[in-house]
């Protein structure tokens, strides 16, 4: 439950208020989460995570958790939740526990993205879109420099976000 305790932490602490999605691919995501894009014009945007060593604590087990020397957690392969339209999945660079911050949005379905699939991609699916996917839909098809980044003409940015948790069950005697 790393990869939900992670973001969680970053929603809940402002980390992703006022970024730009970085990079927008029509038919397949959106992916956002870097704190460099807080400039939309940023050369490096699409490289950062979240401070070295910062820490956050499992929604499950209560315990502190320190990111890696770099921002980033350890990989978490146990759901096998598919890359399908509207879920959220961890952004990595293709090496091991190189996910902090980023994540994207599908906007189809990319089952080749699923860390239980034949391949080298391994992207674990950790939430969902639950309202605003008209909103995806909008941001999804916005003009792009094609092939330079796939970052938006027009900046998009996010102004906040939040995050719904399940309602905690009462002990059952």
């Amino acid at each position: 439950f790393e990869v939900n305790s992670s973001f969680v932490d970053l929603v809940q602490t402002g980390f992703y208020d006022g970024i730009h999605f970085h990079r927008v691919i029509k038919g397949f995501m959106l992916q956002f989460g870097c704190p460099h894009a807080k400039d939309a014009n940023a050369p490096n945007a699409g490289t950062g995570g979240p401070p070295p060593r910062s820490s956050y604590k499992n929604l499950v087990s209560g315990a502190t958790v320190t990111r890696l020397h770099d921002g980033s957690i350890k990989d978490e392969f146990t759901s096998k939740r598919s890359n399908e339209p509207f879920t959220l999945s961890m952004a990595n660079t293709g090496a091991p526990d190189s996910g902090g911050s980023q994540f994207f949005v599908n906007t189809v379905h990319n089952d080749f993205l699923d860390w239980f699939s034949p391949g080298t991609s391994k992207h674990p699916v950790f939430g969902r879109v639950t309202s605003g996917q008209d909103v995806v839909r909008a941001i999804e098809a916005v003009a792009t420099d094609k092939g330079k980044g796939d970052r938006p003409i027009q900046p998009v940015r996010m102004v906040s976000v939040t995050v719904t948790l399940p309602a905690e069950q009462p002990a059952q005697s």
